[in-house]
């Protein structure tokens, strides 16, 4: 059987981390990269894998790059602290990983939680993201936010989804939210996009009428509702922080 390498990347999730890693007793090696947690995420995390590396924050993208060099498994599986993997996906991957397969990484689904409520629409499900993948085939991208795997080959795709426990409360949700805007905008700026008052206005309302019509997140309760709200509030934040940007920089 070929060796399966677990990678995370932690900062204070000492309330996800020991459910995170013990849903992933199944691989043969769990690393974790820390950037500086001043709660008990580290030594929560050191009872459950002799594979705790600390380093300095350069960024989402570089620690994720940083946790894959240092994994040796011919196959690795990526995953975020307030996410499990259910007995059902351990079994799927460990099937994939025993058979032959031509494809280089595989995408798999997202059962997201958001204030406590599985969210079926508005987009999020099943939301498939890129997550296990042959070591040699796979890179993460420069990405400030939201980064993502390169993959070199072909991608399939996971039947069972991974569960992923996001924002159990609005304060997590608003303690991200100005982090992640800013990151976002910096990210658009780099790229040389540009902004004006059609960004500010029209794109908010599509976002919210993507999600919460379109996609029928109204099925969704009022967290649906709350859910495309907040989603297009950050769209209107991430756009006004590149304005701001671009009118500091000319």
């Amino acid at each position: 059987m070929k060796k399966l390498s677990a990678i995370i990347i932690t900062l204070n999730v000492e309330q996800h981390i020991e459910a995170c890693l013990a849903s992933l007793s199944f691989t043969d090696e769990i690393i974790v990269v820390d950037s500086g947690s001043t709660d008990r995420t580290v030594e929560l995390a050191k009872q459950i894998t002799d594979h705790v590396l600390l380093t300095e924050w350069k960024g989402y993208a570089e620690a994720k790059q940083f946790a894959l060099e240092n994994a040796t498994g011919g196959w690795v599986l990526w995953v975020d602290a307030d996410e499990r993997v259910p007995e059902s996906l351990a079994k799927e991957i460990q099937d994939l990983i025993q058979n032959q397969t031509t494809h280089h990484g595989f995408r798999v689904g997202r059962k997201a939680f958001f204030l406590g409520r599985w969210m079926k629409h508005g987009g999020w499900y099943p939301g498939y993201v890129v997550r296990l993948f042959q070591r040699e085939s796979g890179r993460f991208n420069t990405a400030r936010v939201h980064e993502s795997l390169i993959i070199d080959g072909s991608i399939g795709t996971l039947k069972e989804p991974m569960l992923h426990y996001t924002d159990d409360s609005l304060i997590h949700y608003y303690d991200k939210f100005n982090k992640y805007t800013t990151l976002a905008a910096e990210d658009l700026q780099e790229h040389g996009r540009r902004t004006g008052i059609a960004d500010l206005l029209f794109r908010p309302l599509h976002m919210f009428f993507k999600m919460y019509i379109f996609r029928l997140g109204l099925l969704d309760g009022i967290e649906g509702f709350l859910l495309a709200v907040f989603s297009s509030s950050y769209v209107f934040v991430k756009y006004a922080k590149l304005w701001e940007i671009q009118k500091k920089t000319g």
